[in-house]
């Protein structure tokens, strides 16, 4: 994989977020996760999503007015509104669904907001390929932004 530099010793991998495209971060987590690495995500708040920030923003709304037939109020679908949520669901949308190896490579990812006290002081890869300097030349919004337009309260 061009861009992260994978060590051999060891199966675990912690990845800083921050500044991080959310599409391109999400594909290599889930091809990752595939290889049978534990992942740990940190920052996942300061990962972005390129795009004119009102347009991306009532992109991800449009998942709080879909509905279902049976009962609206009670049964609809539940929308991810957290950064951990929102960050989970795009590499899930990633991980091949109808075989036991894509659902169980979703267990072996935690994602944070900030860094936890457990690997403060741990070493942390950061993804060349997804770094939005290289990468964005327009607008981009954050996933905290998002997040908190979705009514997250963090």
């Amino acid at each position: 994989m061009s861009g992260i530099e994978v060590p051999r010793v060891g199966r675990t991998l912690i990845i800083d977020a921050e500044g991080a495209v959310l599409g391109r971060l999400a594909t290599y987590v889930s091809k990752l996760l595939q290889e049978g690495y534990r992942v740990y995500v940190v920052n996942i708040e300061k990962a972005v999503v390129s795009g004119e920030k009102r347009m991306v923003i009532e992109g991800y709304r449009v998942w709080l007015r879909i509905k279902t037939l049976r009962n609206p109020q009670k049964r609809s679908p539940k929308r991810p509104r957290n950064p951990i949520s929102i960050f989970k669901r795009t590499v899930k949308g990633m991980l091949p669904k109808n075989f036991l190896k894509g659902r169980e490579a979703l267990t072996h990812l935690k994602a944070y907001i900030g860094v936890p006290e457990e690997l403060a002081g741990k070493k942390m890869i950061r993804v060349a390929d997804a770094d939005f300097r290289r990468r964005l030349k327009g607008e981009y919004v954050t996933l905290a932004e998002i997040a908190r337009a979705m009514g997250w309260k963090g």
